[in-house]
């Protein structure tokens, strides 16, 4: 059984906390112990950070874009080995899904190595032809960045490789579900021959661990995905710190009267069922307009009982894997259930999948009849379900695209660029996706929650976090004389 221990200031030690076991959502058996961080872990963590940030932040962006790309290399070096940990700590499917990950994973640093060298300055002008002045984007210090178990890797690096590259020091606190796979990234990090004290990785409990780190009076800037409730602790105990908050999602896909029935379900599959639907851009409504309510529905069951194959996540034909953890699974449970008291009716699925090696597999599931108001609808489920509501018009559709509290995405399909452009225009949301899937991102473009919504603040994706992890700095001095 693997050891994983804590990485603070340039070495391995052992969590003051203790130790955990990591066990497989698949198998339920452990197959690894990593170390619990105390307060003092995190201590020692941000302190090394900071006393590392002068040096890492003078180097040049050339330098550092030097080491983004030796992870990056490492990354792809050992692919089969992290996308194996990912499946066995996650549940991810190995083939469908875990390689994928790795690949994207490679591509964040990359992207950021580049986009730390084309982070620039202006030369801005003067009230005094006297004065001559500049501004330059200069990095916080110290970041903090506590990430979820949905997206182990991605997830936390779409943060902190950025915030590297431009200059930062990192203390990463990944999700306690997935710290085994996530303590292989460390190392990585930990080969390419950083400076010691500019990465940390710390694991724990998130009240704890994740709470201390973003609270130390150290750190500047804090980055955060998960959950709306974690978001807000996260918020109230970093008050006064530069934020970045990617949280969750209940992003409607909108299947209008004019669309390719086909093209929509095909993306409904990818919408509800990528990573069992432990997905912030999850299709976690489907609002069908009632002409076609009918023939999608159909199409979809069909679909889900032919096309997703639930299992064993080493099995190259396993499409889907289990949920990660029993509070995911149990919500699951309880929207199902509250929809089918409620009216709704299970065409497939519905239940977790009994004979296999834990109660975690749940089962591909299509509701019909959902209505507006209940669990299902209003709240994110995480889980792998379609509820499908159906909606008179696009007005209707548009109108409870809106009322949710979330705003992050939500895809429209409709035969008629315009009418989708147009819902596109009106939709709440940070990110609208025609005729595709609300999973269809690209991992370079801004992505994050509508301003008033509770899904967020800030931007992840590409150059967007890196511009939130640095801040202008403005020099003023007297313009050069020339002499002959």
């Amino acid at each position: 059984m693997r050891e994983h221990r804590l990485y603070i200031g340039g070495r391995w030690r052992a969590g003051g906390g203790g130790t955990a076991a990591a066990t497989s959502p698949s198998t339920g058996e452990p197959f690894a112990t990593v170390a619990v961080a105390d307060p003092d872990d995190v201590d020692a963590a941000v302190v090394a950070a900071d006393a590392a940030f002068a040096a890492w932040s003078a180097a040049s962006p050339f330098e550092r874009a030097s080491a983004c790309g030796r992870i990056a290399a490492a990354v792809s070096a050992r692919r089969d080995e992290l996308a194996r940990a990912l499946a066995q700590d996650q549940g991810k499917p190995l083939v469908a899904e875990a390689y994928d990950e790795v690949d994207e994973l490679a591509v964040y640093f990359t992207m950021a190595g580049e986009d730390a060298k084309r982070l620039a300055g202006a030369l801005p002008a003067s009230t005094s032809a006297d004065r001559r002045v500049l501004t330059a984007r200069v990095p916080l210090g110290v970041v903090g960045v506590v990430s979820p178990w949905n997206w182990p890797y991605t997830m936390g690096a779409e943060i902190f490789a950025p915030a590297l590259a431009a200059g930062n020091t990192v203390v990463w606190v990944p999700a306690p579900t997935t710290t085994a796979c996530c303590a292989l990234l460390a190392e990585i990090l930990e080969q390419a021959s950083l400076p010691a004290g500019v990465f940390s990785f710390l694991s724990g409990p998130g009240p704890v661990v994740g709470a201390a780190v973003v609270g130390h009076p150290l750190v500047a800037g804090v980055g955060f995905v998960g959950s709306v409730e974690t978001g807000g602790n996260v918020a109230a105990r970093a008050v006064g710190k530069t934020q970045l908050l990617e949280l969750g999602g209940n992003g409607p896909m909108v299947i209008l009267d004019d669309a390719d029935l086909e093209l929509a379900t095909d993306a409904a599959l990818e919408a509800a069922y990528l990573c069992a639907g432990q997905s912030c851009t999850a299709g976690e409504r489907f609002l069908v307009q009632a002409g076609v309510r009918a023939e999608f529905t159909e199409r979809v069951v069909e679909a889900t009982k032919e096309r997703v194959r639930l299992g064993d996540p080493f099995d190259p034909q396993t499409t889907m894997g289990p949920l990660n953890n029993e509070a995911t699974a149990a919500k699951f449970d309880r929207h199902v259930a509250d929809a089918v008291a409620g009216g709704a009716r299970v065409c497939t699925g519905g239940r977790r999948t009994p004979g296999l090696p834990t109660s975690l597999f749940a089962e591909p599931t299509v509701l019909d009849g959902v209505t507006p108001g209940m669990a299902i609808e209003r709240e994110e489920t995480f889980g792998p379900v379609v509820p499908i509501v159906e909606v008179s018009s696009a007005a209707e559709a548009l109108r409870l695209t809106n009322a949710s509290p979330f705003g992050l995405t939500t895809a429209v399909f409709t035969g008629d660029l315009e009418r989708g452009l147009a819902f596109a225009e009106r939709a709440r949301a940070g990110w609208v996706n025609i005729n595709a899937s609300t999973n269809l991102w690209e991992s370079h473009l801004p992505f994050g929650g509508r301003a008033g919504s509770v899904s967020g603040r800030g931007r992840v994706g590409g150059r967007y976090p890196m511009e939130t992890f640095t801040e202008p700095k403005t020099i003023v001095y007297p313009a050069p004389r020339f002499s002959q």
